[in-house]
């Protein structure tokens, strides 16, 4: 897991525009909080959960990448996290400073979180597909991906008192809203 002072090695172009405008932001303003974020889903907009959830409706079986690991991250407790945040700094002049890391708890690879999200589909009578891993490398990308995107939040809950939920729930709570409650046999 990566910790927010780690090396930074921008792997493509959007990556570096963010490292340069956290610069920018760390120049600019001595009493700051950047704070990185990764694998963000939500029951809105396009994400890797709603993606899954459309191709499993349309394929009888799913390939998806295996040896890429990051942290997922629900959108509504990085919301939730970023607001406490802002409302310490805003209201306290001893806020802590600098960059932080807000990603759900626990790691995955893209296949694991995929099988997740169908497995947490299907309990809540959705389709049911296998899901076969496959390495970075079947499925090319005009950007390259990083291998190991694993954050560590521990600044965040040392400076913030900010723990993040496992990732699993935070899951199941966009599953219900987006395919219904659990179904109960």
């Amino acid at each position: 897991f990566y910790a927010p002072d780690a090396p930074v090695n921008p792997q493509s172009v959007y990556g570096a525009s963010k490292a340069a405008g956290e610069m920018a932001v760390r120049s600019g303003n001595p009493r700051h909080a950047i704070v990185r974020t990764a694998w963000v889903v939500s029951p809105h907009r396009g994400n890797f959960v709603k993606t899954m959830l459309r191709l499993s409706g349309e394929r009888d079986r799913l390939t998806v990448v295996e040896d890429q690991h990051g942290c997922p991250t629900s959108a509504a407790d990085l919301a939730g996290a970023l607001a406490a945040i802002a409302l310490r700094l805003a209201g306290d002049e001893a806020a802590p400073t600098g960059t932080f890391h807000c990603v759900n708890d626990g790691a995955t690879t893209w296949c694991d979180f995929a099988r997740a999200i169908v497995a947490g589909s299907a309990r809540r009578g959705g389709r049911s597909v296998p899901i076969e891993g496959i390495p970075s490398s079947a499925y090319p990308t005009p950007a390259r991906r990083p291998e190991n995107s694993r954050l560590s939040t521990q600044s965040l809950t040392d400076a913030y008192g900010l723990a993040p939920r496992s990732w699993e729930p935070a899951l199941d709570d966009i599953l219900d809203r987006l395919v219904g409650p659990v179904r109960s046999h």
